[in-house]
């Protein structure tokens, strides 16, 4: 359980040797569409594939909502082995993306992240009982990390899209500071999906969480910008989300 609660931390939740970006993708050097991104509440069921089989082991729901200066997005994670549900919230400036908070909750630990000219906050191991006060200076442009698969669909992607995207990642079995996440390839395909087919871009992307070992493959659908699937191969394991509709 503490493994799978781990790898979603990675998944949300490899790097190519050449960039169609200079820069890493920041606040200050953003091409989205800010106007994909729409007030919504959507569900994904959580599998995991043995043996070709599909293995139904959570669920999660994300809502957004969008006002004028502001974007909030709830991500609620149910396990059907644990009665503690994980709830992230997540807040961005509405113009750029530029993180404002972070909170995290689950049967692990709780973390809470606020963004200014310090980032600062806490971290509670709940295993240890060690809460570790943050107090951390940044002189890069970042996006929040649990922000980052949101931004993916808002991108102009187009065939062979690749990029860097700088990204601000707070945990101490791994990593803290800005980091990056690549999208290492994009392509446009059909895939069937609940009995239709439909047109997607198939989008690739690692991230130094998980020290680019984790590669995540989302679905987005082309009209709607919609995340239809998204895979997680790890260890040479698999993990599936797919959206409930």
């Amino acid at each position: 359980m503490k493994k799978i609660l781990l790898i979603l931390l990675i998944a949300f939740g490899s790097s190519a040797p050449v960039f169609s970006q200079v820069l890493p993708l920041s606040p200050s050097n953003n091409p989205a569409n800010s106007k994909l991104l729409k007030p919504e509440t959507s569900e994904m069921n959580w599998f995991m594939i043995k043996d070709s089989v599909k293995v139904q082991i959570g669920k999660l729901q994300t809502q957004i909502e969008k006002k004028k200066n502001q974007i909030f997005i709830i991500t609620t994670v149910e396990m059907k082995q644990s009665s503690t549900k994980w709830i992230d919230s997540t807040i961005v400036e509405t113009q750029n993306f530029k993180p404002i908070y972070h909170s995290s909750y689950n049967q692990q630990r709780d973390m809470v992240l606020k963004f200014g000219k310090k980032i600062t906050g806490y971290y509670l191991d709940k295993q240890t009982k060690n809460k570790t006060l943050i107090s951390e200076e940044v002189h890069k442009s970042f996006f929040d990390s649990n922000f980052y698969p949101q931004l993916i669909r808002l991108l102009p992607l187009e065939d062979n899209y690749s990029t860097t995207i700088s990204i601000f990642d707070y945990n101490p079995t791994a990593k803290i500071g800005v980091i990056t996440a690549t999208i290492r390839n994009t392509k446009e395909v059909t895939i069937d999906f609940n009995g239709q087919k439909k047109s997607v871009w198939k989008v690739e992307t690692t991230d130094d969480i998980s020290n680019n070992s984790t590669l995540n493959t989302y679905y987005i659908e082309v009209s709607t910008r919609k995340v239809l699937k998204q895979e997680i191969d790890f260890g040479g394991r698999k993990m599936l989300m797919e959206l409930t509709e």
